[in-house]
């Protein structure tokens, strides 16, 4: 993996290259291998992975079809009334 240094700007490609390596999850691969695992851990670990994306891809679909609601977004602040804020 390479990364551009320009202009002698070093701390911008160490900022791009942890991004990079971040998104590769070099990072969860090292976390994951500090440690040996069992093999039954292993299993139990990837299962539960799986698990997790079926949920995730039928939780997305529900969305789509409008089946539930999807997650709220942040937008911007708004003004709340003043019975609502503490202390007043």
């Amino acid at each position: 993996m390479q990364v551009q240094v320009r202009d002698n700007n070093v701390d911008q490609a160490l900022k791009v290259l942890k991004k990079k390596l971040q998104r590769e999850g070099v990072f969860r691969e090292m976390k994951r291998r500090a440690y040996f695992e069992k093999p039954s851990e292993k299993r139990k670990r990837e299962a539960a992975q799986a698990v997790g994306r079926v949920r995730k891809e039928a939780r997305k679909k529900a969305i789509r079809e409008g089946l539930i609601e999807g997650p709220k977004r942040k937008g911007p602040e708004r003004a709340r009334a003043p019975s609502l804020v503490r202390g007043g």
